[in-house]
């Protein structure tokens, strides 16, 4: 090893020899230092290399590939070169040559300023272990020794770790402790070299760390598309069916028709809540004797749920505060407008999607009633405002409170997508802020299980035009891609006050505007998540951040300002009596 650190010696002196104080033997030190410092950055840019096809599969080959290249780029090169150039300069103190030529051998004999012989400042002092934990009598010497042998290589720690956290963008850091604490063995192990010339490699080898961030920058990320698919569980693979033993053949007893007395009963009629049971003949006589009007003509409601207010109205249906007079508790009653067999099937859809979601953050249903104005959903009842309110009476939210909006909602969503459901209407009033300043997701009425047919009316929007993804504004079929740019959408509004789009004087000026992709006008510049808004408002799906990196990056970021993603998003509200 020591020709090849002779090598880079003569390298550097060829490179970088200044023939002035200190010494051009001790300007190339510093140069073979920043040579050495080369080999941890190509290292950081290999890591970012391997990520590009691998994304955050950390298991498995990757990890041995992160793992080795952080032993041999980070630890192995970087000790065995400065080990060797230390050996090097002992050499030629000694009288020897060092595998140098004898005339670069002899210019070490030099005399330069405050140096000396060159030889023996290089070659002829203590190590780095003798100098720190034996110092001589002079604190000034002992205080620039504690600078250069413990300081600089504090300050490349500092930079190994930056360019360990650049390389693994767009996915966990935990792997870049394989890289730092690579460095940390090579600065520990690496006692043994003469301290001076330690001084000066480490005078090297810090900036090229520091300038290295930018080709592991220039590299880049793995796309969002590779992300996604390693991210991806793995496929069960099916089980093979053990070998069927043939049975022999039998014939089927004769069938025997059971005696009259033990024919079973006819199945009972089919039974339906209380609440869609029409009344009798003699019960509708004697309401229509009573004054006042019919069941299922009056916003009252009757039978099991007593309607107490309504609180939403829209193309699909009207959704009602009620009170479950069997349970005693308030609910939220959703009941279509036009009760066909389309509606019911649609209906029931959202029932199942919402039965299958089991989140603290989405709304929960209770179950699907006949009520006499048609099919009902019972869903919780959520105290607080929507988010669309809270914005625009308390304002936009700040950093902290969308990013834990965007990290809540988000893991909602997730959940849901787990379950093979897609929201489809992502939207600020379509999320309700209950009285603690917890976010939870609503109105699952046009969500859609994979494999169900799209049961949607000739000319119905699917959506809200201005929160709307580009793909299914142009008539492509949602996925979670655009669930994913709707929740951004959602979370630009509460940092801005306004749709990522802008405001259109109507809403099929907004659907244009969503199906030509128009880029977003409105985002929150000034927001510290404007970089990965505008990554996840991409408008091709393939290059969003999927929810699970979304998350991960937003929770990471209020990790390192010390705030909990837990926390509420507004003010608490007074809670509605």
């Amino acid at each position: 090893m020591e020709s090849i650190a002779s090598a880079l010696l003569s390298l550097a002196h060829r490179l970088f020899q200044p023939g002035f104080c200190p010494g051009d033997w001790v300007w190339a030190t510093s140069m073979a230092g920043a040579l050495i410092a080369l080999s941890p950055v190509a290292g950081a840019m290999l890591v970012a290399l391997v990520r590009k096809f691998t994304g955050n599969r950390y298991s498995g080959p990757a990890l041995i590939a992160i793992a080795g290249i952080s032993l041999v780029f980070v630890l192995l090169l970087p000790l065995l070169l400065a080990t060797g150039v230390s050996s090097v300069y002992r050499d030629v103190f000694a009288g020897g040559t060092g595998g140098l030529t004898t005339g670069e051998a002899g210019s070490l004999a030099r005399e330069y300023c405050f140096v000396g012989v060159q030889s023996e400042y290089l070659g002829g002092g203590q190590n780095i272990y003798e100098t720190l934990f034996y110092p001589s009598d002079s604190v000034l010497a002992y205080g620039y020794y504690l600078g250069g042998l413990v300081g600089l290589p504090i300050l490349a720690l500092l930079a190994i770790m930056l360019l360990g956290r650049v390389a693994l963008r767009r996915g966990p850091k935990w792997p870049g402790r394989l890289m730092w604490g690579s460095f940390v063995a090579f600065a520990l192990m690496s006692v043994g070299v003469e301290a001076n010339t330690a001084v000066h490699l480490w005078l090297g080898f810090l900036p090229v760390t520091v300038l290295g961030v930018i080709p592991v920058a220039l590299v880049g990320p793995p796309s969002w598309s590779v992300i996604q698919n390693s991210d991806r569980p793995p496929e069960p693979k099916p089980r093979p069916e053990p070998p069927r033993q043939p049975q022999p053949s039998q014939q089927p007893p004769p069938y025997v028709p059971p005696p009259p007395s033990e024919v079973p009963p006819p199945p009972p009629q089919k039974q339906y809540p209380p609440t869609s049971v029409a009344p009798s003949p003699e019960a509708a006589g004697a309401l229509a004797a009573v004054p006042g009007p019919m069941p299922g003509t009056t916003d009252a409601g009757s039978g099991r749920f007593k309607r107490i207010r309504r609180l939403g109205h829209g193309g699909f249906g009207t959704v009602w505060e009620a009170q479950d007079t069997q349970l005693g508790r308030t609910v939220a009653l959703k009941i279509a407008h036009a009760p066909d067999r389309d509606t019911e099937e649609r209906m029931q859809r959202e029932a199942r999607a919402l039965a299958m979601l089991n989140h603290p953050n989405c709304v929960r249903v209770y179950d699907l009633v006949e009520e006499p104005d048609g099919l009902a959903l019972v869903m919780e009842y959520l105290h607080g405002q929507s988010l669309a309110e809270a914005v625009d009476t308390g304002g936009a939210l700040d950093d902290v409170s969308a990013g834990r909006l965007w990290a809540t909602l988000a893991s909602a969503l997730s959940a849901a997508h787990d379950k093979g459901v897609l929201h489809r209407d992502m939207k600020p009033s379509n999320v309700i802020v209950d009285p603690e300043g917890l976010p939870h997701l609503i109105d699952f009425g046009i969500a859609r299980s994979k494999g169900d047919s799209k049961l949607t009316a000739t000319g119905m929007m699917i959506g809200t035009p201005d929160y709307t993804a580009p793909e299914t504004a142009a008539g492509s079929p949602a996925s979670p891609a655009s669930d994913a740019w709707q929740l951004a959408a959602t979370v630009s509004y509460a940092l801005s006050g306004y749709p990522p789009r802008g405001t259109r004087e109507t809403p099929m000026a907004a659907l244009m505007a969503a199906a030509r992709a128009e880029p977003p006008s409105q985002l929150p510049r000034q927001s510290v998540h404007a970089r990965l808004l505008i990554a996840s408002l991409d408008p091709q799906p393939r290059n969003r951040p999927t929810l699970n990196a979304v998350r991960r990056e937003v929770e990471g970021w209020l990790a390192r300002v010390g705030k909990s993603p837990d926390g509420p998003v507004t003010r608490v509200v007074p809670k509605v009596q």
